[in-house]
């Protein structure tokens, strides 16, 4: 070997060597790691009257598989766009925190702990039971009222990410940016970023999966406490905008942030994200047919055989892509700044070999065989966004002297 070719050996990351993982290992970190999701849309179902502790036949999350390998859930606090109109926001927002304590906490207190702290997820973890949190998701939950937002604090809501798919009143969404149609803001309005201060001030977690980029960075300067991406990828990876630029991602860690690997197929596989748009074109028109199919067994079967005529000219992104997409985050993050937002029963794709908790331990062989070490693994499981919740918490302390903010839309 020549003196070049030693150095540049020598020079290379950990995580490029290769190793054989034992089982031993996997059944350790599996053990002793403290697997955190923060985005997981099951409560989209528990709402309707799903029993979390039944088989979810089409679905990712259900007790059964979360039990023995899941830390901490994130249960989304989802507002659908549609629930702006006629002021039903906050209605529906409170729906969905209460399916949280209600279905799925107060249902199955043997399985499932309410939590709203860094230290709750470990006390929980320590006492062998799912550490239950929730993370709004959409910002106009808090119908452009500051109020609203330390209501909503109050019944234990930990995250809030700043807007869905549709633009709000005072930040922008990455769903709709280039929609001509709707009013943009060039980020965060006066108010938006009031939202941010605010935010800090209580101890709520500043989520910008979702947004556009300028209200990402507008976020990024505004908040005093690092923040996340609760469920988004590497645009370098597979250019769906919802992805977050190398540039961003660094940048979030820079101020001590962490970005949380989606699982969502178009997110992860720039292949798939190819493929899937002119394959959803060609089966639109059934789908719409299907839906209107009011035997609710005829409705499912259509479905299901459309999903499998799509799946055939589509295959579904892999293991091996989720292993990509943490690489690449830790290469610009850092091994500090990455971390875990599945997604699960918000996305139509995950990987058929990673589609639920009780397949952790083959990313955790995965990991180990790409060079990962049990504490690297170990802070993209759990321990970075504890680090993050801890520092916002902090935060938060520091800024307990300060009153309320009562800012108003209207005046700003």
């Amino acid at each position: 070997m020549s003196s070049i070719a030693m150095l540049t050996a020598l020079s290379l990351p950990a995580i490029s060597q290769q190793h054989q993982a034992t089982q031993e290992q996997i059944d350790r970190i599996t053990r002793d790691a403290i697997l955190i999701d923060t985005h997981d849309d099951v409560t989209s179902l528990t709402v309707e009257g799903y029993d979390i502790a039944t088989p979810n036949a089409h679905g990712q999350t259900d007790l059964a598989r979360m039990k023995g390998f899941l830390g901490a859930e994130f249960f989304a606090v989802y507002v659908g766009a549609e629930y702006v109109n006629g002021n039903h926001a906050a209605n529906r927002a409170l729906q969905m925190i209460d399916t949280v304590r209600t279905d799925v906490v107060a249902a199955h207190p043997n399985d499932f702990v309410f939590a709203t702290t860094a230290d709750d997820i470990v006390r929980a973890h320590k006492e062998h039971k799912i550490a239950a949190l929730m993370g709004i998701e959409g910002g106009h939950a808090i119908e452009d009222s500051l109020r609203l937002l330390r209501d909503y604090y109050a019944l234990g809501v930990r995250y809030m990410t700043l807007t869905h798919f549709n633009t709000n009143n005072w930040a922008d969404s990455q769903g709709d940016v280039d929609d001509p149609k709707v009013t943009h803001h060039n980020g965060l309005t006066p108010f938006g970023k009031d939202v941010v201060r605010e935010m800090n001030r209580l101890g709520m977690m500043v989520d910008v999966s979702h947004t556009a980029d300028k209200t990402f960075w507008d976020a990024l300067a505004t908040s005093s406490a690092p923040i996340i991406a609760s469920h988004s990828g590497c645009r370098a990876v597979s250019n769906y905008t919802r992805n977050m630029t190398d540039e961003m991602i660094k940048a979030l860690a820079d101020k001590g942030g962490v970005m949380q690997i989606n699982f969502g197929c178009d997110f992860l596989s720039q292949r798939y994200y190819d493929a899937a748009k002119p394959a959803e074109a060609e089966i639109r028109e059934k789908y719409m047919a299907a839906m209107k199919i009011e035997d609710p067994a005829a409705k499912s079967a259509a479905i299901e055989k459309l999903r499998a005529e799509f799946n055939a000219k589509v295959p579904p992104a892999t293991l091996a892509d989720v292993v990509a997409q943490i690489d690449h985050a830790v290469k610009i993050g850092g091994i500090d700044h990455v971390g875990i937002g599945t997604d699960f029963d918000g996305v139509g794709c995950v990987p058929p070999d990673l589609d639920s908790y009780n397949k952790f331990p083959a990313l955790t062989k995965a990991l180990l065989e790409k060079g990962y070490s049990a504490d690297d693994i170990k802070k993209i499981y759990g321990g970075n966004l504890l680090r993050v919740m801890h520092a916002v918490e902090q935060r938060a302390s520091e800024l307990k002297s300060m009153p309320a903010l009562h800012s108003d839309i209207a005046k700003k």
